[in-house]
């Protein structure tokens, strides 16, 4: 089973999610957080699982994405690792917000 790490700024993503939605729900604010969350482990057993950000962008790029309802999780395969490197809205544009280099 491939292991699942998250990215200091995924980390922080998933702060944000939370502390935005708080604010007007808390337990809407929980219950997206953990649904991320749980769509993230998924990737354990099927890394593949996401599809590849450069067939959709026709850039080269090592990034896959996984839609997480309204969130986009955006990851790299490492090894035996799947490294989040950014959880964000899919209305952001995430591909500024992304290193694609």
């Amino acid at each position: 089973m491939t292991k699942i790490r998250f990215n200091p700024m995924a980390i922080s993503d998933m702060q944000e999610i939370k502390e935005y939605i708080s604010q007007d729900n808390p337990e809407a604010a929980i219950r997206i957080t953990n649904n991320i969350f749980e769509k993230i482990q998924s990737l354990a057993e099927f890394p593949k699982m996401g599809a590849a950000l450069d067939k959709k962008i026709g850039i080269s790029t090592k990034y896959r994405y996984l839609v997480c309802d309204k969130y986009i999780a955006f990851y790299i395969l490492e090894d035996d690792f799947v490294s989040i490197m950014r959880i964000l809205h899919g209305k952001r544009d995430c591909l500024s917000l992304l290193d694609l280099q």
